[in-house]
């Protein structure tokens, strides 16, 4: 049995750490986004700094979690059709990939406008992109697609976890609680 895998099938406190810090400041970051009142405003707007802070948080509380899940893997699934499995795989990949790559391309369109990015809002973090207003523009706008995509991974995974939870009633959100 791997050290992450308890008895109770559950993951392991630092996994599920992970997994609702992220949750709580992704629920925090998407407002923040919308909120901005300009993407391509002064980088000494508040709400355009706290959401390149929180981005950066998330990037680097992400990427403990990737090292986290090297070192311990998962409980497996409970038992689901080969097609539910795969489609989580997916998606988790898929989550993962958004997960990476939405705050990289948000921290390149950030330096194309010549923003400071800061880690956590305190750290200064090198430069990403040269400033250029043309590669800004397209950086911000596959920013923000993919944030949208990501928004909609995120509505699949909660609506997969509901229907684990009401439908099948497979214990799989406990796991995670």
């Amino acid at each position: 049995m791997s050290a992450a895998v308890l008895p109770s099938g559950r993951y392991h406190f630092v996994s599920r750490g992970f997994h609702w810090a992220l949750v709580a400041l992704i629920a925090l970051e998407y407002p923040l986004a919308w909120l901005m009142t300009d993407h391509r405003g002064a980088p000494e707007d508040a709400l355009a700094a706290w959401h390149v802070g929180v981005g950066t948080t998330i990037l680097g509380l992400f990427l403990l979690r990737l090292l986290w899940r090297a070192v311990r893997k998962p409980p497996p699934h409970p038992p689901m059709p080969a097609w539910q499995a795969r489609a989580a795989q997916a998606t988790h990949g898929l989550l993962y990939l958004g997960f990476l790559l939405l705050p990289l391309l948000g921290w390149m369109a950030a330096s194309a406008r010549a923003w400071p990015v800061h880690a956590m809002g305190l750290i200064p973090l090198p430069t990403l992109f040269p400033a250029n207003t043309t590669w800004a523009g397209l950086l911000g706008d596959a920013h923000q697609a993919v944030a949208i995509g990501l928004l909609g991974l995120i509505g699949l995974h909660v609506a997969a976890a509901l229907f684990h939870t009401f439908v099948l009633r497979d214990g799989s959100l406990r796991r995670m609680l």
